[in-house]
């Protein structure tokens, strides 16, 4: 009879662990091979770490070729092959995203050194965790001779012509450095670069990068150095491989942060974010303040890395199979991981734009378990072609709202429906509309959407439309909130009663409001057409109609073609104002504000004739000697001008005050017509 092997594994685990090594194979080759991940590194680590455990338990099982044996990547064959000097290995990972994972590392060096709690606190260096693509730089004799990849930490591959094209990399170094210097660090993709190479890609009706990691790497692994030096890259030092000093002698470093100062004499960018720390107290006060600051870089971090500052000390602790036992590299919260397309749902804003929001399986990422994310319109998520049921990476970078990065379609299930944008908002009912040009479709019941009631009653209020003193964005959320307020109308039926017994609310205040409310009853039409908040008609062009039209009910009735002789309305503005008055429930608003008492003069439409500022566009700067800010914008829209906010080459004139300031240099930097107060009153008054 057979003893059973009371520790062979189960034959799950075994089929288990073959399996997570050949899916760790095909994302490590996506990954550093082709640029192209499909999974968020957080999944990556996570199966990683799977394996590492299983592999602990069973170390039989353990084959040369697992993932935990090497460090990662393959080398392109379009690209020579280099040997490193000295391997670049990998960092440990601290995947504890909380402060204790800070405390665990001191801990375990504190341990390792035989340190006891009465010793002092270690010194230790802290820097960001670069998400770029490791690179090695080969000097001698002070030029740069070769540039290589980290490959699979033994053998990576040469870049030297692409990395020539990077302007913060040096070719040449100052004299003194010793003879051969091989440095390490990060090429990586500034944020604003990466959104100006997307763009142009977007426009050449070419492939977007996913994130600034992916587009730093497709461009150090361009075969033609031509279309590598047009793709935006920069580099940060971090380390020293090899190091011959010259015969005369050289550098002898007692600490890396040491080291790294004298690489930045010599020429290479140093994060400015690397910093001396002490003891764990410190290095968590160092995790924090970097994760505060992470989302506000001008380049993409993932975590910090702590290396212990002594090199002395960093050689008592040697290494392990894979990496340095002095160093360890904290992640921050993942902001990328996987989860589930539960349904597509379309929300309405305060200003009626429609929305489709992804409803998530929930997951854990960027510190908060995160259930729904944004599509932002029909266009995005038609083109990353996000559908009911699909695997998707989600990301969430500090207070960013969750979007929905891209699908994992060889994880599809059948063949889902396309997501299409409803045709009417949801929440009223009313038409939603897209406009020429624009990318969001928009609800039009503007005046009667619930969804879209605090904005309304709020740009109804205030002080350029019929103006409510005193009813601000806090008051408007209780009144909303308590349900004493649904339409426009119901603030002119406000009872004091229901007012005083909001939270806060005296009954002077009380008394105030409904004071302010009475008083707002007298308007003006041009007011009164900018508070309903039809889209595209603001002041300048409610003014226009009013002149126009004389009365309200012909601006309701008129048609596009009548609306367009009006002047500053163009087809946009017409068909905005044709759709907002063909909804019945606005047009039952309005006569309702009128039953309300909302009142002011009408008159016979005013004369068409020629004005002497018609077609022309102003823009008003620095303080004028006798005319207000406004009462200029009041002269200069009356005369058929319009006034703008920025100068630009569309730009008539700028009316230039004292202390008139950039606006002033831009008009004069494109050649824009320059007046003070004098001319604008001869510009009035017709004159050329």
């Amino acid at each position: 009879m057979t003893t059973p092997d009371l520790f062979a594994p189960e034959p799950d685990e075994a089929a288990l662990m073959a399996q997570l090594r050949q899916t760790l194979h095909e994302h490590a080759h996506r990954y550093y091979v082709l640029d192209a991940p499909t999974i968020p590194d957080a999944e990556y680590d996570r199966m990683f770490r799977q394996l590492q455990a299983l592999e602990a338990r069973h170390p039989e099982l353990i084959t040369p070729d697992s993932p935990t044996q090497r460090v990662g990547g393959k080398v392109l064959d379009q690209f020579a092959q280099v040997r490193h000097a000295l391997p670049m290995l990998s960092i440990r990972t601290e995947t504890d995203t909380q402060a204790s994972g800070a405390e665990n590392f001191d801990a375990r060096i504190r341990r390792e050194l035989g340190l006891t709690d009465v010793d002092p606190a270690l010194e230790y260096v802290a820097e960001p965790k670069f998400d770029g693509l490791a690179m090695s730089l080969r000097f001698e004799h002070g030029v740069l001779v070769q540039a290589a990849t980290r490959g699979d930490g033994e053998v990576g591959e040469d870049v030297t012509q692409n990395s020539r094209t990077i302007g913060q990399i040096p070719l040449s170094l100052p004299a003194g450095v010793p003879t051969v210097l091989e440095v390490r660090g990060e090429v990586y993709m500034r944020r604003d670069d990466f959104e100006a190479l997307n763009d142009k890609q977007r426009s050449l009706g070419q492939k977007t990068f996913v994130n600034p990691r992916n587009a730093a790497a497709g461009a150090v692994r361009q075969l033609d150095p031509a279309i590598a030096a047009r793709r935006p890259l920069s580099f940060f030092a971090y380390g020293v491989g090899e190091v011959t000093p010259p015969d005369a002698g050289g550098p002898v470093w007692q600490t890396h942060f040491d080291l790294l100062q004298t690489l930045k004499s010599w020429g290479f960018p140093v994060s400015s974010l690397v910093k001396i720390v002490h003891g764990a107290a410190e290095l968590v006060a160092y995790y924090e303040s970097i994760g505060q600051q992470r989302d506000g870089l001008g380049f993409d971090i993932d975590g910090v890395v702590y290396k212990v500052n002594s090199l002395s000390l960093q050689s008592q602790l040697g290494f392990v199979t894979r990496e340095p036992r002095w160093a360890v590299a904290h992640k921050f919260p993942a902001q990328e991981m996987l989860t589930t397309v539960l349904a597509i749902d379309v929300q309405v804003g305060r200003t009626g734009k429609l929305t489709p929001v992804a409803k998530l399986a929930p997951v854990f990422v960027g510190g908060v378990t995160v259930t729904n994310a944004t599509l932002h319109n029909e266009d995005e998520a038609r083109r990353k072609d996000v559908r009911v049921g699909d695997t998707v990476i989600v990301r969430r970078a500090g207070d960013v709202i969750p979007e929905v990065v891209s699908v994992l379609l060889d994880k599809r299930v059948d063949d889902p429906a396309i997501f299409t944008m409803p045709r009417h908002c949801p929440v009223c009912g009313s038409a939603a509309v897209r406009e020429e040009g624009e990318a969001d479709y928009r609800c039009t019941g503007g005046l009667f959407c619930s969804a879209q009631r605090k904005q309304a009653i709020l740009h109804f209020a205030q002080r350029r439309a019929v103006e409510v003193e005193g009813l601000g964005d806090k008051l408007v959320d209780q009144m909303v909130d308590a349900g004493i307020i649904n339409t426009l109308p119901d603030l002119y039926r406000l009872g004091f009663t229901a007012l005083a017994n909001l939270a806060r609310m005296a009954e002077k205040s009380a008394q105030n409001i409904l004071d302010a409310l009475e008083k707002s009853k007298q308007t003006t039409l041009p007011r009164f057409l900018f508070g309903l908040g039809i889209r595209h008609v603001g002041e300048a062009t409610a003014k226009a109609l009013a002149r126009h039209f004389g009365k309200l009910d012909p601006i309701m009735d008129a048609s596009e073609e009548e609306l367009l002789a009006v002047a500053d309305v163009g087809p946009i503005v017409a068909k905005s104002i044709r759709t907002f008055f063909d909804q019945a429930h606005n047009r039952e608003v309005v006569e309702q504000l009128r039953a309300c008492g909302v009142n002011w003069l009408e008159g016979e439409p005013a004369p068409v004739a020629a004005q002497p500022l018609s077609g022309q566009t102003f823009v008003l700067t620095g303080t004028l000697p006798t005319l207000g800010r406004e009462e200029a914008k009041a002269l200069i829209e009356a005369a058929g001008g319009k006034v703008a906010g920025s100068v630009s080459k569309k730009t008539s004139y700028v009316v230039a005050g004292a202390e008139a300031g950039s606006k002033l240099d831009r008009a004069q930097e494109l050649g824009v017509a320059v007046v003070d107060e004098a001319g604008l009153k001869e510009l009035l008054d017709g004159g050329a």
